[in-house]
């Protein structure tokens, strides 16, 4: 594990313009890319503490080995050259939005004599069109069913076709009229292609235009008496309809558009992106990503933005396809920081001016709403997909108690992590998974002040000595319980309730105590040292039937107390997907707590000096008025109404927070 202090760039070395950076590992391997404004402020930000950092930048700045930059003038240079340097180097720390094998597509062999339509998933190939993606094959499938009664061109494989060529007969679709067959010479080559750039038109949103015409054809048809015309072409125009029915429309003015949303936490982000052309939605595409660094919505719009246009640009250069994939609208849930070189970047790409807005009402706010909430929904599936399968879930433990030696399957887990920045509100999390499952009625948190100062490893002891603790007194308390009521029961010659005396019940209650079970396996966020620190609390409690092992981030190695080699579990592994779920739960737990313990203390901050006000009536304020915000528009006598504080104090509390609204103002000022 590399010290990022040993590479880091001496003080004032830094220049404070926008430009590009790149990490290298040890092999000199670019292994992430990133942009700035500032080059100082952003680099800077990568080598302050450890502690504090976004897990995977933490991974990141302890695998790299050194770091350089470039300097550029403008900002949307520095968009381009981030885009290129990640597409050279392909960094294993940054996030490609590559479109992938998941979504199907209609293909269409524009560079074949005799263009195919087909379902494909794959690659994209130099000389075929593309059109959707769209989120199910057998939606492709339905809607060429529809439209081969129009546009009979070829669907069939290359060997099928020489085939059926050889033997002069047509196939079925050919008999049926799906098909003009071009491989018996029903229709020429110039003919054939004239039938698909007729469906290609089609697919591409020139659909009044198209439905004009037949009907233009029909009513001609009808006027010279050829009724079998008409009615073939009337049947024609209704399957064209229902195929447009298929793609709703979602905005009546015609527009082009991209609307992007997204969902996500502290280590992941769904993105969920439909494609309006026409008003219809004409393709949809999602990603759940890592998140390498702490990204809020706006900087993941302009990740994601950067990307995926960049590449998508790039695919329709490469198949000579016609039209830009960059519309005239992009609709994001909120707007980036450089909207505008964003916008420039974009409109650049396109060449025509791109809009970059935020919906606020209308058809375009409410089809925003729709696509947010299938980012949400794709967001909860991903989580859930893995843990949900009891199939995984059972081959999971089944390999953690291979992998690791333990006499059963780990059906109980529970996992530490300690959380604070540069030694200050230091909080821990206990997260519990019982089956695979998350169990939150169980999670647990702690305020640490013994062991703060010294360490995560002084702080992984006192979490662990805290929690089992508790667990050996609830386990005494439950046995005497038992005791009691066996013999208060044979005294009487009454059957006794089981679960007053049983361990692990609360007798008072009939619920589980809070700390009565202990798990099967220990969990502790960090390497050998962290590891070895819960097992000896452990011994010194005598408690030897709990397993302990250390995750640590960097290579997700697993850690045993004392073993001085991690044991590696395969990347595709059940077992490590489920420790890495556990602790990033714990993680995520972690965080939670100790910002809301950070933003209470910052609450509170402003009353810290007032005569007469400790912190026991600083605390019964805050809970009171519920935010000093709320504090500062009480008078005197609603102050004084809280339970503890008096009639003086309340009046210094009153003159404090007027004063603070002064200085405030003033500072505005």
């Amino acid at each position: 594990m590399a010290d990022p202090s040993t590479y880091r760039p001496a003080p004032g070395s830094i220049p404070d313009e926008p430009g590009v950076y790149k990490f290298r590992d040890a092999t000199k391997r670019v292994i992430y890319v990133g942009k700035a404004k500032s080059l100082r402020s952003r680099l800077n930000s990568y080598f302050a503490d450890l502690a504090g950092l976004h897990p995977r930048t933490r991974q990141m700045v302890t695998t790299a080995a050194s770091v350089e930059w470039t300097v550029v003038s403008t900002e949307v240079e520095a968009l381009q050259l981030e885009y290129n340097w990640i597409k050279e180097f392909d960094p294993r720390f940054n996030v490609r939005y590559r479109d992938d094998k998941s979504y199907p597509v209609l293909a269409v062999t524009v560079n074949e004599e005799f263009p195919r339509l087909h379902v494909y998933r794959g690659p994209r190939k130099k000389g075929v069109r593309y059109f959707g993606p769209y989120a199910h094959a057998w939606a492709i499938r339905e809607t060429l069913d529809l439209l081969l009664r129009v546009f009979p061109a070829r669907t069939c494989s290359t060997g099928v076709f020489r085939r059926h060529g050889q033997i002069g007969r047509p196939c079925l679709l050919g008999y049926i009229d799906k098909c003009s067959a071009p491989c018996v010479g029903r229709v020429s080559a110039e003919e054939h292609r004239e039938i698909v750039g007729d469906f290609c038109d089609f697919l591409a949103g020139r659909t009044d235009a198209m439905v004009r015409r037949l009907e233009r054809e029909m009513a001609e048809a009808a006027e010279q008496l050829e009724f079998e015309k008409a009615a073939r072409l009337r049947d024609d125009i209704g399957a064209l309809r229902r195929a447009m029915e298929k793609q709703a429309v979602v905005l009546g003015d015609g527009t082009d558009a991209d609307v992007v949303a997204f969902a996500h936490d502290e280590l992941e982000a769904a993105v969920q992106v439909f494609h309006v052309r026409g008003g219809r939605v004409r393709g949809q595409r999602g990603w759940v990503i890592d998140k390498v660094e702490e990204m809020d919505v706006p900087a993941l719009v302009e990740q994601f933005l950067a990307q995926f246009y960049g590449e998508q640009v790039e695919q329709a250069e490469q198949t000579a396809d016609a039209g830009s994939p960059v519309p005239r609208e992009v609709l994001v849930p909120e707007l980036p920081a450089d909207a505008e070189a964003l916008t420039e970047w974009l409109s650049g790409l396109r060449g025509s001016r791109v809009q970059l807005r935020v919906p606020q009402r209308g058809d375009k706010r409410a089809l925003a709403e729709t696509v947010q909430r299938n980012a949400e929904e794709a967001f909860a599936q991903h989580k859930l997909r893995r843990a949900g399968d009891l199939t995984a879930r059972s081959a999971a433990l089944a390999e953690l108690q291979e992998q690791l030696g333990l006499d059963t399957a780990p059906l109980r887990i529970e996992c530490v992590d300690i959380s604070h920045i540069q030694g200050s509100d230091v909080v821990a999390s206990l997260v519990v998974f019982e089956d695979g499952v998350p169990r939150k009625s169980e999670y647990r948190r702690f305020a640490l002040r013994e062991a703060a100062e010294e360490g995560d490893v002084a702080s992984i002891a006192e979490v662990v000595r805290r929690r089992f603790h508790r667990y050996l007194k609830e386990n005494t308390a439950a046995a005497a319980d038992g005791q009691d009521g066996g013999a208060e029961g044979a005294e009487s010659g009454e059957a006794v309730e089981p679960p007053a005396g049983t361990p692990g019940i609360d007798p008072e209650t009939g619920r589980p105590r809070k700390f009565a079970y202990p798990p099967n396996l220990l969990v502790v966020d960090g390497a050998g040292p962290q590891a070895t620190a819960a097992a000896d609390v452990l011994a010194e409690l005598g408690i030897t039937d709990v397993a302990v092992v250390g995750l640590a981030k960097r290579l997700e190695e697993v850690w045993l107390p004392a073993d001085p080699d991690p044991v590696i579990l395969p990347r595709t592994s059940e077992a490590l997907y489920l420790l890495q779920r556990v602790r990033d739960e714990a993680h995520r737990f972690a965080i939670r707590y100790h910002r809301e313990k950070r933003s209470k203390r910052l609450q509170v901050s402003v009353l810290d000096g007032v005569p007469g006000l400790g912190q026991t009536r600083r605390s019964a304020l805050i809970k009171h008025f519920g935010s000093v915000k709320k504090l500062k528009l009480a008078g005197v006598e609603e102050i004084a109404a809280v339970p503890g504080v008096g009639k003086r104090t309340a009046e210094a509390v009153f003159a404090a927070l007027r004063g603070e609204d002064g200085k405030a103002g003033e500072r505005k000022t």
